[in-house]
């Protein structure tokens, strides 16, 4: 399983996470928290967790006519107050990390991230859930006749005013027959942003993109087209983990019809050159969410 580093916006190295490193206890607390749901079914795994957070897997129908992938999701239940990080964390947090190595007849999982929020966290602003989150996921059997069964080890953050490492463990077997899990994965899968090219969309769309190289650091605006009376946040992310972006922040003077974002360019790796680099934009509003790659210039 890969080691993920905390990310880091400098100077607040010394903020981060102070209690990461705390060993997460309290599963003989699990009993308290569990609901009624908590016994294994035929399509949800039984929770794993402590009264503050408890993760398992759900499976979801096969759609009609399409012999793959399979359907299914992780659902994090979180206690109120109680948050969790996206797949890019912001000014510092740790990511969810997934193994699904010890699955049988599995040839590939992909994971599905609906849209996060920004999340205020000790001065800082990370991006992840505040609520009860499910993941969707596409799993692709090694052979299509045979069974499958999903087994995943989740190591995942978790913040109120502290923050704490946690893990679940699950397992569950997919067939891709109807399930009572349905509704909620398939509105788990509703709130995946969708992936657009520039100036593509709707109601929401990333208009424009553009750099400027005045006095101090170089930064990106960002233009985004809205539905009239909505709000909308925008986040980037740099073209591999390494790189740790600032989250882009509103500004004023777009045209009508319009929001506009600034980011600096910075926090690129060591040796890596922003010119030309394949960045990410996520833009979210309460009812949509669209996923923009851009090159910058």
């Amino acid at each position: 399983m890969t080691v993920h580093r905390l990310r880091v916006r400098p100077p607040v190295a010394a903020m981060l996470l102070v209690v990461l490193g705390v060993v997460a206890t309290g599963r003989a607390c699990a009993a308290d928290a569990a609901a009624a749901d908590d016994a294994s079914t035929w399509d949800a795994s039984t929770w794993d967790g402590d009264a503050r957070s408890a993760a398992r897997l759900i499976a979801g129908a096969r759609p009609a006519g399409q012999p793959a992938p399979l359907r299914a999701g992780i659902e994090i239940r979180l206690k109120p107050g109680w948050h969790t990080y996206w797949r890019y964390p912001g000014d510092a947090g740790v990511p969810p990390r997934f193994d699904f190595s010890g699955s049988q007849n599995v040839k590939a999982v992909e994971v599905l991230w609906p849209a996060p929020q920004r999340l205020p966290e000790a001065g800082l602003n990370t991006i992840g859930y505040e609520r009860d989150v499910i993941l969707p996921l596409r799993v692709i059997p090694q052979e299509a006749a045979r069974p499958v069964t999903l087994t995943i080890k989740l190591d995942y953050a978790i913040c109120e005013k502290l923050c704490v490492p946690a893990q679940s463990k699950a397992e569950l077997a997919l067939t891709g027959g109807p399930s009572a899990q349905d509704p909620r994965l398939a509105a788990a899968e509703a709130r995946v942003p969708r992936k657009v090219a520039l100036g593509a969309g709707q109601t929401l769309a990333v208009h424009a993109v553009r750099r400027e190289d005045g006095g101090g650091r170089p930064r990106v605006l960002v233009e985004v087209a809205v539905p009239a009376g909505a709000s909308v946040d925008l986040f980037a992310e740099g073209p591999t983990e390494e790189w740790s972006l600032p989250l882009p922040v509103a500004v004023n003077g777009a045209p009508a019809g319009l929001q506009r974002f600034m980011f600096e360019l910075d926090g690129a790796p060591p040796g890596a050159k922003y010119e030309g680099a394949l960045i990410n934009l996520t833009a979210v509003t309460d009812g949509d969410a669209i996923e923009v790659p851009i090159h910058l210039d």
